[in-house]
């Protein structure tokens, strides 16, 4: 099988969006090739399975795919009206099970729909392949069988994900049986491949390899992960460099494949940047943040739900920054704005002093003319006032310097229950970063009875002692080992900052 050799050439040399490198084969690549002969002017019908769909939300809006033919998007697996004059789009995982969907869909005198059109979002095997062959009805009903090679998440314009929910815990807990830890590399490594399928990029894949271990240490499957998922990815590249149109025969970039033993505390440790502290301090769904508006003739207030995204300009330039730079910023922005709109000033002048996010949301109803200027600007004041009064009301300034000093040495574990005692007011998912900090830094703090009492000063539940104690799991090294890199290998204190630096970077805080 091969993909599709429609605008196929590299895109390197664009330096396009990865999320609209995406987008472009989605919509491009597979929709629009669709039209095609009898077919080129007819609405179709797009079929996809839950993975698929996700795929291509993260991408597309719906009136991007409106916008290539489809007039309706089914699920492929409830039961759906027949169409007979109409032709159907299938985006689906090369499974056992959706390809016999396919089949019966097809089938018969009277088939469902009146012409396939089948992308596949990774590699099918040619079991699948002949079974879809044998059926000579079928294959006269077909309009394209292609790999479209595409099945990893776009999160903006330089990130993607695999949407492996539960990797960490099917690759770090059974040590005993490594089926589902084997099965989780497999999927992973062929969706990271697939985004190389898409950029036409043949990485040179380097990863740390297991630590050199004498003849009487057994290595562990945890100690290989990194080696077995750049192998899985190497064997799917292998295989793009001799079915995909114009893909680099030879090294084009370097692909880095660590796991998260190397770096236990990023994800724990409270980060400042206005992204992170949007996910972290605020109820959002993914990117979606939902705010109240003043409702229409006076009512009472209505819910918004917005996207924070690459679209939004303010937060492309702002979602990196420091939240007290971003504060900074935005409060700069709304002053320059006021200060050369004189209509502006006088439906401002009339609240006096500085406006509120209220003031703000009833010059947008005042001055339509000036609606997305001041909608996009006024969303991102409030939610960054939203973020900065959670910082104050928690104590957050407070709790993230001790997680520095922690990092950088310049606290123990008594600085950690000399704060547990006298700041009763700390939330219990704060007790439980700073533990857990704590436990990655000084794993030998958490042995036996010491261990317990410790977890219980922070009043743990029973679920969050196992939390803490199952940091080991991804050190691949027993707890009782007394060694700050048996959990944690990064070593602070060779690049440690001069305090003067840190209490410097402590007061943009």
């Amino acid at each position: 099988m091969s993909m599709s050799d429609s605008d196929s050439s590299s895109y390197v040399g664009d330096c396009k969006s990865f999320k609209l490198i995406t987008r472009e084969r989605l919509l491009h690549e597979m929709l629009r090739s669709t039209k095609t002969g009898d077919s080129k002017s007819t609405w179709k019908v797009l079929i996809m399975d839950k993975l698929t769909v996700k795929i291509m939300s993260h991408s597309c809006k719906m009136t991007d795919i409106t916008d290539e033919g489809v007039s309706l998007v089914e699920d492929i697996y409830k039961r759906r009206q027949p169409l007979p004059s109409m032709d159907a789009i299938y985006f689906i995982q090369p499974t056992r099970e959706n390809v016999i969907m396919c089949l019966s869909d097809m089938a018969g005198r009277t088939p469902l729909y009146k012409k396939a059109f089948i992308f596949f979002s990774s590699s099918i095997s040619r079991e699948l392949v002949m079974d879809i062959k044998k059926d000579t009805k079928i294959l006269s009903r077909l309009g394209a069988l292609r790999e479209m090679n595409l099945e990893y998440f776009p999160i903006d314009s330089q990130g993607f994900i695999t949407n492996n929910e539960r990797a960490l815990e099917e690759l770090f807990v059974d040590e005993e049986d490594n089926y589902r830890g084997v099965a989780c590399l497999n999927v992973m490594a062929k969706r990271i491949a697939t985004v190389f399928a898409s950029l036409r990029e043949f990485p040179s894949v380097r990863f740390r390899a297991a630590k050199s271990l004498d003849a009487t240490t057994m290595t562990t499957f945890r100690d290989l992960i990194p080696t077995k998922l750049a192998a899985g990815v190497w064997d799917c590249l292998m295989k793009y460099k001799k079915s995909i149109p114009n893909f680099p025969q030879t090294e084009t970039c370097d692909l880095l494949i660590l796991d998260r033993s190397i770096d236990q505390i990023a994800p724990v440790i409270h980060e400042w940047t206005y992204d992170a502290m949007c996910h972290d301090l605020l109820n959002m769904d993914g990117n979606k943040y939902v705010h109240e508006v003043p409702g229409k003739s006076g009512g009472p207030p209505e819910k918004r739900e917005v996207l924070l995204e690459d679209r939004d300009p303010i937060w492309l330039e702002l979602r990196h920054a420091h939240i007290a730079d971003a504060s900074e910023r935005l409060h700069e922005k709304m002053t320059n704005f006021v200060s050369k709109n004189k209509a502006v000033q006088i439906v401002g002048s009339k609240g006096g002093g500085d406006m509120s996010t209220r003031d703000i949301q009833k010059m947008v109803q005042a001055l339509p003319q000036y609606s997305e200027q001041i909608d996009k600007l006024s969303l991102h004041i409030e939610i960054a006032g939203k973020i900065n009064r959670i910082i104050r009301e928690s104590g957050l300034r407070e709790i993230g310097q001790l997680e520095q000093d922690l990092v950088f040495g310049d606290a123990t574990t008594k600085d950690v229950i000399k704060f547990f005692t006298t700041r009763e007011d700390i939330t219990h998912e704060n007790r439980l970063r700073l533990l857990m900090i704590l436990a990655c830094i000084y794993p030998e703090k958490f042995e036996g009875e010491k261990g317990l009492n410790l977890m219980r000063l922070a009043k743990l539940t029973e679920e969050d002692m196992s939390v803490v104690h199952n940091l080991r799991m991804l050190g691949g090294q027993p707890v009782a080992k007394k060694s700050m890199t048996s959990a944690f290998g990064l070593k602070f204190e060779i690049h440690k900052l001069p305090e003067e630096a840190r209490c410097k970077e402590r007061a943009s805080w």
